[in-house]
């Protein structure tokens, strides 16, 4: 091997990169392991024999022709190679083929990279983003994309008819503005904050949106980043799975008010209310009288009814708790 090709030899010999070099007859003088490798062979077993000890006919006859193509046009080709892997699997690998020239005569010198594993995993993305855009598009889910700042990057068209806007006025929007005011936010800023930050990859929450009528809807939501390279998130799936009766925004309950309607909504009476929270009975009669006001239900189970169908209470707890609450058992 001339001195050109030896510096090349020396440069990737433990590259990765599976690299050879032939002569014009297409005999092997020198391979990596890497190259050799593709053939489930060592270096040793290639130098010395040609392209057909190893290729298919067919493949032989097209390798050779590139070889010839390189030789007489004296300029690098890039070129793709599909290979069946030691393991029986079809293969690719993609690189360039240059020639090499020292001593007065010019030999043919390739490197390549394995891309099937790259090619694997951007067909499963595709995949993936297909079916992702399915849910979005035909679940019939209200479901966005939100940046790591919570701006609307993509949204399904049951979410615009949630808000009760145009899908072009939805991307764009920033997602606070979507959401009513409501004690518990604080808690969901923080814990979409831990969310960004990657202490978790996904939670469940909930919150109080608001349409363009102003009307509200308590929503259970589900928060997943994605990716994973990252150290933030740069965006997060928000899927909403359940939701309250629309209604006109009403005066917030106290912390007291809502555990009394859950203890309602369990089959407490009025004097059992009182022992549990500590409360005097007129105390507990003026809370439920004022409920019933603020709520516009005028007995007691359609008290409880509203309580539920308005999202104040978890649709899918007992005993009967909070929808804001933290913990499934919670009473808060």
């Amino acid at each position: 091997m001339d001195d050109a090709g030896a510096a090349f030899a020396g440069l990737v010999d433990l590259a990765p990169a599976a690299a050879f070099i032939r002569d014009c007859q297409g005999r092997y003088l020198w391979a990596n392991h890497a190259y050799a490798h593709l053939y489930g062979a060592v270096p040793e077993e290639l130098v010395g024999k040609c392209i057909e000890d190893f290729d298919a006919p067919a493949e032989a006859v097209q390798f050779r022709a590139l070889d010839q193509e390189i030789l007489t046009r004296g300029t690098p080709v890039r070129h793709t190679l599909d290979y069946r892997r030691p393991d029986g699997s079809a293969g690719r690998a993609v690189g360039h083929r240059f020639p090499v020239r020292g001593n007065a005569r010019t030999c043919v010198a390739g490197i390549y990279v394995d891309v099937t594993d790259q090619l694997r995993a951007m067909v499963q993305w595709q995949e993936a983003e297909d079916n992702l855009q399915a849910l979005r598009d035909h679940s019939g889910l209200p479901c966005a994309l939100l940046s790591a700042n919570g701006r609307v990057v993509e949204a399904s068209a049951a979410a615009a008819e949630l808000f009760r806007i145009g899908l072009p006025d939805l991307v764009g929007r920033r997602a606070h503005t979507l959401l009513a005011p409501d004690p518990g936010l604080d808690r969901l800023h923080r814990r979409w904050n831990g969310l960004i930050a990657r202490r978790t990859r996904r939670l469940e929450t909930s919150a109080v949106l608001v349409d363009a009528q102003g009307r509200q809807r308590r929503a259970e939501l589900h928060l997943t980043t994605v990716g994973h390279s990252a150290a933030r998130a740069r965006h997060v799936w928000a899927v909403v799975t359940h939701l309250s009766l629309a209604h006109d925004a009403h005066p917030s309950l106290t912390a007291a008010q809502i555990r009394i309607l859950s203890l309602l909504a369990a089959g407490s009476s009025n004097g059992d209310i009182a022992s549990s929270l500590k409360l005097s009975r007129q105390t507990v009669d003026y809370h439920l009288s004022r409920l019933r006001d603020v709520l516009g239900a005028a007995t007691r189970p359609a008290l409880v009814a509203r309580a539920y169908v308005l999202g104040i209470l978890a649709p899918r707890a007992w005993p009967p708790r909070s929808a804001t609450a933290a913990h499934p058992l919670s009473t808060a």
